[in-house]
C-alpha cells in the first residue's frame, strides 16, 4: 500500500507528489513552515491527506512554541492551527481536522505541557487511522455500484496518494479490481497540474490495475462510444444540498455523463461535508497562479509569457448531476438535503 504520509523518526514524512512519476522522493518535515509549504505547493494533496498532514503539522509546530503552561499551550496551538488552515481554502478536511484536534485536547484535564504534547501526537495518529478505516468502508459500500466488467472513468487523484488509506474514489476501484469486477480504468489527465496523468496512472500501475490515460477533452467521445459504465470522483467539500466541490473539470465531466446517461458517483468521507455551506455558492474556490496554466509543470511554456490566465483549482458540481454519494456509512441518494440531514452530522 502506498503511503502518502506517515509519522516516522519523530517527524512527519511525506511522499513528495510534485516529483511523481519521475522520482519517488520522501521528505522529512520538522517545522510548521515546512508543513505549510508542503500543503500549499501540493507536495502533499488530497482533502483527507492534507487534514492529516495539518494534524501532524501541529505536532511539529508545537515543539517550536516553548509553552510553559496550559494557557500558553492552547494559545500557541490556536495560532498554529490558524496558520495551517490558511494554506488552502477549499478542502474542508483541513479545517475539520485542526478543529477536531483542538476540541479533543481542550476536553482533557491534563495540565502539564509535556502531557498535552503527547496527547496531540496521539490524536493526530488517531485521525490518520480513522481516515484509513473510512476509506476501507467507502470502498466496501461502493462495490454495490460497480457492475461486473466495469469500465470506470475518474478525474484527478482520489486514491492512497490523497488519503490516509486506500483512497475514496480509487479505493472503490482498488477493491473492485481485487474482487475481479473491474475491466479498465480511464484516467483523465486533469489539466493544468496533471494529477490524473502523473499520480492516478502511477498509483494504479503500482497496484497492477489496468488503466488508460485520456486527455480531459476526450471524455465525451469515450462516453459516446459506450466505453464508460460509470464515473467516480472524490470531493474536497460537499455542501448541505449535495453540491460537490472537486478538482476543476469535474463539473464538465458530470454534465457530459448526464447527457450520455452514465452514472456519476462521488466518494467522500463525512468529514468532507460542510453543513455550514447550504449551497455550492458558499464554497470558497482556491485561485492559483496563472503560471500553472502558461507552463506545463512549470517547465515548458505553451503560450505567451505574459498571457492572462484564469486558474481556479476547483469547480462545483450541482446536486442534480450527482447520481449518488458514497460515504463510510453508506450511499446517499437524492434529495441530498434530506439524505445528508439523515446522516446526523
Amino acid at each position: 500500500m502506498i503511503e502518502a504520509l506517515a509519522w516516522k523518526d519523530d517527524c512527519l514524512v511525506i511522499l513528495d507528489q510534485t516529483q511523481l512519476p519521475e522520482r519517488v522522493c520522501y521528505r522529512q518535515l520538522r517545522r510548521l513552515e515546512e508543513v505549510y509549504e508542503a500543503i500549499q505547493t501540493l507536495r502533499v494533496r488530497g482533502a483527507p491527506a492534507i487534514g492529516i498532514a495539518a494534524a501532524y503539522g501541529l505536532c511539529v509546530g508545537m515543539r517550536q512554541a516553548a509553552a510553559n503552561s496550559r494557557e500558553e499551550f492552547f494559545s500557541a496551538l490556536e495560532d498554529k492551527a490558524r496558520c495551517l488552515a490558511s494554506a488552502r481554502p477549499t478542502a474542508v478536511n483541513l479545517s475539520w481536522a485542526l478543529a477536531a484536534v483542538q476540541r479533543h485536547l481542550q476536553a482533557l484535564p491534563a495540565e502539564r505541557v509535556a502531557d498535552l504534547e503527547k496527547h496531540l501526537l496521539a490524536q493526530a495518529a488517531a485521525l490518520h487511522e480513522d481516515d484509513r478505516q473510512r476509506c476501507q468502508a467507502i470502498a466496501e459500500h461502493g462495490q454495490q455500484l460497480v457492475p461486473p466488467g466495469a469500465r470506470i472513468l475518474t478525474h484527478c487523484n482520489a486514491g492512497a496518494l490523497a488519503t490516509g488509506g486506500i483512497g475514496t474514489a480509487l479505493g472503490v476501484v482498488h477493491l473492485a479490481h481485487e474482487r475481479g469486477r473491474l475491466a479498465r480504468v480511464f484516467a483523465g489527465e486533469t489539466r493544468p497540474l496533471l494529477q490524473g496523468a502523473r499520480l492516478t496512472m502511477w498509483e494504479l500501475a503500482q497496484a497492477g490495475v489496468p488503466a488508460e490515460l485520456i486527455c480531459d477533452n476526450m471524455a465525451a467521445a469515450l462516453m459516446g462510444q459506450k466505453q464508460v459504465d460509470l464515473v467516480i470522483v472524490g470531493a474536497d467539500r460537499i455542501a448541505a444540498d449535495g453540491s460537490v466541490a472537486n478538482k476543476i473539470g469535474t463539473c464538465g465531466l458530470a454534465i457530459t455523463a448526464h447527457y450520455h446517461g452514465v452514472p456519476f458517483y462521488v466518494a467522500a468521507p463525512l468529514s468532507t461535508f460542510d453543513l455550514a455551506a447550504s449551497t455550492g455558492a458558499q464554497i470558497p474556490i482556491e485561485a492559483r497562479d496563472g503560471e500553472e496554466v502558461r507552463r506545463v509543470l512549470g517547465r515548458v511554456l505553451i503560450t505567451l509569457p505574459q498571457a492572462p490566465c484564469w486558474n481556479p483549482a476547483f469547480d462545483v458540481t450541482p446536486p442534480e448531476l450527482v447520481t449518488a454519494i458514497i460515504t463510510e456509512r453508506g450511499i446517499l441518494r437524492p434529495p441530498y438535503a434530506q439524505s445528508i440531514r439523515g446522516m446526523g452530522l
